[in-house]
């Protein structure tokens, strides 16, 4: 799936020249978390996030929204003084693969989209992917995860894929992970029933080993003394 099928296309902006509180409103307004600021020609030029507002104002602003003085000292301050100009851009032919790498390495919320121009086509956000996924993956369905360790050599998938469609279960999906035993992988078919005691002793019989996805998850996070 790519990046122009799963972005959010109205993209609501900002003007370099509009100030703070004009940010903070379309924030609260549209309940947001991103602003791409763009020129009169829809160029991309800038972001600025809940943030970067966050930061710019004074603690006692919101503890007292309404403080005038403080309000006063800020109206002169305009998104071009704290935005982040020439943001990381995504393109819209892009995967979502390629954005979900791309906003874990750079640590951001959302990348705008924009074409070859560096006009503004859309925003992919982390929400935004994990819709898509959850699209992808068909877990949007009713099912239930089933955990398969297996020998890494051709013809495994086959033969699990065909054990499972014999029994007329169909696949919201198919995950394969690596394993921490040589030479193994961990497959996850997500089954579109509830009922999976009987594939589940049917896939023993046939020499397989379950595990269970959640400990199998728990067990590959980081090891803290």
């Amino acid at each position: 799936m790519f990046v122009s099928q799963s972005m959010t296309r109205k993209v609501i902006t900002i003007d370099k020249e509009a100030g703070i509180f004009d940010a903070q409103e379309k924030f609260a307004e549209h309940r947001i978390r991103h602003l791409p600021v763009v020129d009169a020609e829809n160029r991309l030029i800038g972001i600025v996030t809940d943030r970067d507002i966050r930061t710019a104002m004074p603690y006692s602003l919101f503890k007292d929204p309404t403080n005038q003085l403080e309000r006063e000292k800020l109206s002169g301050l305009k998104i071009r003084d704290f935005m982040t100009v020439d943001p990381k851009t995504i393109s819209p032919g892009y995967t979502i693969q390629d954005a979900l790498l791309l906003i874990e390495q750079l640590r951001v919320g959302a990348l705008p989209v924009t074409d070859e121009q560096g006009k503004l086509k859309g925003i992919i956000s982390v929400r935004d992917l994990l819709r898509a996924f959850i699209n992808v993956l068909g877990i949007g369905q009713p099912g239930t995860l089933v955990g398969i360790l297996v020998e890494e050599k051709i013809g495994q998938m086959k033969k699990i894929v065909d054990a499972i469609t014999e029994e007329d279960i169909s696949f919201g999906s198919v995950l394969v992970a690596r394993y921490w035993e040589k030479d193994k992988r961990a497959v996850f078919p997500y089954l579109l029933t509830q009922n999976v005691a009987p594939i589940k002793r049917k896939l023993k019989d046939m020499g397989y080993t379950l595990i269970d996805p959640m400990q199998w998850y728990l067990d590959q996070l980081p090891k803290y003394e």
